[in-house]
This record gives C-alpha cells, sequence and structure tokens, in this order.
C-alpha cells in the first residue's frame, strides 16, 4: 500500500515507527507492505515514487528539522498537487488540529476524497465543523474515510461503540473526553487551585502554551461532536453544543463536592438530541470518574444497557496505533 503522510511531528514519526517494527507482522498477517510515496511537514514536502526510506526519513527529521533535507525532490508548495496526482491508495492527516476552519487539514482530506484516494486521519478540526459533508462526500466518491484517533487516540471508543455494540440501539453516551481537563480537575481534588494545577499541567507537557482549547472546552466538544454524528447518526457541528469549559471551578466547589464523594469532571454528554460539554459533580463509585490523563465514556444501550470504556486519550504512540488499526481497516475492506 502505497502512503501519502501529511505532518511529521509526534504522532507521524511515532506511525513511522510502528511500520518499521511491525512490517514483517503487517506483512504475514494482513498482507500490508506499505510504502510511504510522499511525506510533508512545516518546511515543504518530498517524493519517491520507489518509497521512502523510513529510517533515513527519521533519521533527517530528528537532525535537521524538516523532512525536505532528505533528498533533492522537495517542495515548499504543490502538496495539494501531489495529493492529487501521486499514485497512492491511502492519504494519512495528521496535520494540527484548527477549530476555526479547519484548515489545512481539510483541504487535504477534500483533495484527497476528490482524486479517489482513502483517507486517515486524527485531525479533529474539519470532522468537528463539517462531518456531514465531509461523509458524504466519502461516500460519493467511494472510498473509505477513517478517523478513530480522533476520540480517544489510541483508546478505541468509536470502534467500541459501531462495532462492539453494533444491533444495539445507543441511547445515550457520557463522558471524559478531555485528558488535560481531567489532570487538572484532579489535581484540584488532590487539593490544588485551578491555578496550580495548570501550572502544573504545563509543567509536565499535558497543557499547551495556550490551553484555551482544552480548559475552554473546544477540543471535548470537537470530540463529542465527531462521536454523537458516528455512533448516534445526528448532523451536528460545534455550534450545536452547549459548552462550558473548566476555567471558573472554584477551589471550593471541589471541596465540598469531596465531601459528599463526588469528584467534579469536565462531562461530554449527548442523548441523541441535546449535546453539552460543561463540568459536573461525578459519584467516585462511577466507572467514568477516572483520574490524571484518562478518558472514559458511558454508552447506554435500550438492550445491554451501560458500557463503559476507559483507556488513555492522547500520546504519541497511542494515536499512532489508531492509524495502523485504520489502515488495516481499509486494507481488509479494499480486499474484500
Amino acid at each position: 500500500m502505497r502512503l501519502i503522510l501529511l505532518g511529521f511531528g509526534v504522532v507521524g514519526q511515532s506511525f513511522v515507527k510502528l511500520l518499521l517494527s511491525h512490517s514483517t507482522d503487517l506483512y504475514n498477517e494482513y498482507g500490508i507492505k506499505p510504502k510511504v510515496v510522499a511525506c510533508a511537514d512545516n518546511g515543504g514536502i518530498i517524493t519517491c515514487n520507489q518509497g521512502l526510506d523510513l529510517d533515513r526519513l527519521l533519521s533527517v527529521k530528528k537532525k535537521k528539522k524538516s523532512v525536505v533535507q532528505y533528498g533533492s525532490n522537495t517542495g515548499t508548495s504543490g502538496i495539494l498537487d501531489v495529493i492529487e496526482n501521486m499514485d497512492a491508495e491511502v492519504v494519512i492527516e495528521l496535520t494540527p488540529t484548527n477549530i476555526t476552519d479547519g484548515e489545512p487539514g481539510k483541504s487535504h482530506i477534500i483533495t484527497a476524497m476528490k482524486s479517489g484516494k482513502n483517507v486517515i486521519t486524527v485531525n479533529k478540526g474539519p470532522l468537528a465543523l463539517e462531518f456531514p459533508s465531509l461523509m458524504e462526500l466519502a461516500e460519493y466518491n467511494r472510498i473509505e474515510f477513517k478517523f478513530s484517533g480522533t476520540v480517544g487516540g489510541g483508546t478505541p471508543i468509536l470502534e467500541f461503540a459501531k462495532r462492539c455494540l453494533k444491533g444495539d440501539r445507543i441511547l445515550n453516551l457520557e463522558g471524559i473526553l478531555n485528558g488535560t481537563t481531567n489532570y487538572i480537575l484532579s489535581k484540584m481534588y488532590e487539593g490544588l487551585s485551578f491555578s496550580q494545577a495548570l501550572k502544573d499541567a504545563s509543567e509536565k507537557g499535558y497543557a499547551e502554551k495556550d490551553p484555551t482549547l482544552d480548559i475552554d472546552g473546544y477540543d471535548a466538544v470537537a470530540k463529542l461532536v465527531i462521536a454523537s454524528n458516528l455512533v448516534m447518526n445526528m448532523k451536528s457541528t460545534m455550534s450545536d453544543v452547549q459548552r462550558t469549559g473548566i476555567r471558573d471551578v472554584q477551589a471550593t466547589q471541589v471541596v465540598n463536592e469531596r465531601k459528599k464523594g463526588n469528584a467534579i469532571k469536565l462531562i461530554a454528554s449527548c442523548d441523541g438530541k441535546k449535546l453539552v460539554v460543561a463540568p459536573k459533580p461525578v459519584s467516585k463509585k462511577d466507572p467514568i470518574c477516572v483520574d490524571g490523563t484518562l478518558n472514559a465514556v458511558t454508552f447506554t444501550c435500550q438492550h445491554s444497557g451501560q458500557q463503559t470504556i476507559i483507556g488513555k486519550g492522547a500520546g504519541g504512540m497511542e494515536t499512532a496505533s489508531s492509524i495502523l488499526r485504520d489502515l488495516i481497516d481499509i486494507r481488509n475492506i479494499i480486499r474484500s
């Protein structure tokens, strides 16, 4: 399978490391012999019809900071042309999330779809903003569009709902979809103030320099939109979600709830009609009341009752594993 890799940060590099370490298993078990024929980062794009040397690609990125130093067949523009005209079966879109207009990921995905290429992405922006239209475009062009890593990172939250709960009807979903806010609230439960907990999260690398997307709830909103659309067949966008972040959560509130056996968590919920992201008290006995950077989602089903899945919501290698899952799915579909 020929792959075009767009974005070569932590997740992209982790994915390439997975390809290298699992090459024998991928071929023996799934018949996949991947070739990365193009790779792009902030510096530009490098292409090779015969497939790039992945060890060299990683080395160049580490030592020279950009893949364009790999060789002569490079360019600082023309990425859309490469997506459209390069012979490849799958485009893997890993550029940073932009919830304002979804770019450049949205253009990458649309161009790939229109050129008949299957798409894998962990970029939440385009899906959060235009989920219905992107799904329609994928169906119209008869390509596979996979995005399991957008919700839960390496934890298969979306696949659990779509596959393990197949045949049942999901009536409600609620849970913790953002690890950064969960870490901050967990530290507040231990006695820190909001500002102290945010500082601690920043020092440990859990919070970005500008933590707005996390602490104001936008990241959880984006994930809720994706999950509700895929799992509950809604046609919602970010503007349909009632959003409240955690900036105004006071230490006194946390202490009062702790005395009652509760912890305040940023909860994303959908009942098929209403979508909400807001901090609320959760019983410490509730399975979704996890601590640290963990994510947890409970699905309430018509026949099987409540089912909860818990796991890491982020991390380079964890998210890369979701891309590999999606790639295997696409291979199986192509072969069937």
